[in-house]
């Protein structure tokens, strides 16, 4: 694999620190042809399916990629604002709303963000920041909870843009913050403000996105950080255990993933004579397909249908100000130790010095 040119080494050159917000990724419109080139490299990566490469690649491109695009491009379609998708929107936002915060708390840095499937790529936005002169970036990824899934393939993303880079900058990883209490507290707060404005319902449903049932048995830590997510809200929230339930959604193909699935139990709470739901979705930092059409339309159609009388979605975390605040910290964290302040003005500082002498000398 050959390398990438790389700009002329400039000895003296200052150094530059950045973050680099990642996320799962988007289509580029709400049309078959964008959903194709999405979900192909999406349901490519070894790390999202982990059937042999062969028979998936089989399936994948004799099947799938044929029928499943046209579906999926009128979902989004139904989510779809004029400034594009809401996962880029609200991606872009924190991304520009975390840099603020880090230079209200003196770091100047470069934050941008990329997304792991389509654009921009975290390939690109490296080279861009590369090209900047960053010297270090902190890589965090915009999901609380770790998974090999999600998570480490980011880090694939990254390493494999680095294969190819001669004089790589130092690099930094930000695994998880599922149970961080300035995450959890912004989560909190999400709810509080909605059952000021909306009342609390019987029920607070917390809806993670589903992975297979197998990668919790080997070796997949995401099904135990959704739980310790979900008991860390409600008891900052002071819910009994009978008054939320904790499911995953978002399943894919015949295989059995984490359950209990989100939509049949909210059926099964409508049929059992629970009148009112609540389902927030703790493992997404921004509102997305996943949220808007599969929670706020989909689920709520089914709990309604069967029964049930009041369904209320409440938004993710999206540019709240707890949630920014959140992510200041934890990246504050992770970038201990590396230059991110001005560098002190050496003649002022001397200036400042011989004042001082010169007030001791004259008492």
């Amino acid at each position: 694999m050959p390398f990438k040119k790389e700009p002329a080494f400039q000895h003296g050159q200052a150094e530059r620190t950045a973050v680099l917000l990642c996320n799962l990724g988007t289509p580029d419109e709400p049309t078959a042809p964008a959903l194709r080139r999405y979900l192909a490299e999406f349901l490519g990566d070894h790390r999202v399916v982990e059937i042999p490469r062969p028979i998936w690649w089989l399936i994948l491109h004799g099947i799938i990629l044929r029928t499943r695009p046209a579906k999926s491009a009128r979902k989004y379609a139904s989510i779809w604002t004029p400034e594009g998708s809401p996962l880029k929107v609200w991606t872009s936002r924190q991304a520009t709303l975390l840099r603020g915060w880090l230079g209200e708390r003196g770091h100047l840095l470069t934050v941008r963000y990329a997304m792991r499937y389509g654009n921009p790529s975290i390939a690109s936005e490296l080279d861009q920041l590369k090209a900047e002169g960053a010297t270090r970036i902190l890589i965090v990824p915009l999901y609380p909870q770790y998974s090999g899934t999600t998570t480490a393939s980011v880090f694939d993303a990254v390493y494999t843009w680095a294969a190819q880079v001669r004089h790589l900058p130092e690099l930094r990883f930000v695994n998880r913050y599922h149970d961080d209490p300035a995450y959890i507290d912004a989560l909190a707060r999400r709810v509080r403000d909605h059952w000021m404005k909306n009342g609390q319902a019987e029920q607070l449903v917390m809806s993670f996105h589903g992975v297979p049932e197998r990668t919790l048995h080997l070796g997949d830590p995401y099904h135990c950080e959704c739980l310790k997510t979900a008991r860390l809200l409600a008891e900052r929230l002071g819910l009994a255990k009978d008054r939320y339930r904790v499911t995953f959604q978002s399943r894919f193909g015949k295989a059995k993933w984490l359950q209990p699935y989100t939509e049949p139990t909210l059926v099964a709470l409508a049929q059992g004579g629970v009148k009112s739901v609540q389902v927030i979705c703790p493992g997404f930092t921004g509102d997305c397909l996943e949220t808007l059409e599969e929670i706020a339309q989909e689920a709520r159609e089914a709990f309604l249908h069967a029964g049930g009388q009041s369904f209320d979605y409440i938004a993710c975390l999206n540019d709240s100000d707890a949630w920014i605040t959140a992510l200041a910290t934890i990246a504050e964290r992770h970038l201990a130790g590396w230059p991110t302040r001005d560098k002190p003005d050496e003649a002022a500082l001397a200036a400042s010095r011989a004042a001082a002498l010169a007030a001791g000398a004259s008492r």
